[in-house]
């Protein structure tokens, strides 16, 4: 069973960096898409970023330029992490990682089948 854990988040002031991880095994067989979601205060979750086994990485317009997802694997063992920059207060929220099997051609959390307990991210203005 595949089981992500984050951590990394914390409180921040607008402008500052922090960096998340997500450590993830048991991806046996498999070759999977491995992201970031996040939850803000009112909304639903919403795809941050995701980097397929292939190396293809998506980003949500709102953070492109300011977040970069990076990965390593060794093929059943994952390691996940997302250099947050310039952190602006719309960036609070709940971030989830979670992966699914197959391409990242899906933005819908409904497609990812393996979720991690989140990691809070807060950032004042």
């Amino acid at each position: 069973q595949v089981r992500p854990v984050e951590s990394g988040g914390g409180s921040v002031q607008a402008g500052g960096s922090l960096r998340l991880s997500c450590a993830a095994s048991g991806f046996r067989d498999m070759r999977p898409c491995i992201g970031w979601f996040r939850q803000r205060p009112g909304s639903g979750r919403e795809l941050v970023s995701a980097i397929s086994s292939g190396g293809t990485i998506r980003y949500a317009k709102s953070v492109k330029g300011r977040f970069t997802i990076s990965e390593d694997n060794d093929g059943v063992n994952y390691s996940l992490w997302l250099q947050m920059n310039r952190l602006e207060s719309e960036d609070t929220g709940m971030y989830y990682c979670a992966a699914r099997e197959g391409f990242c051609d899906s933005l819908l959390p409904a497609d990812y089948t393996y979720w991690g307990h989140g990691t809070q991210v807060t950032v004042s203005s």
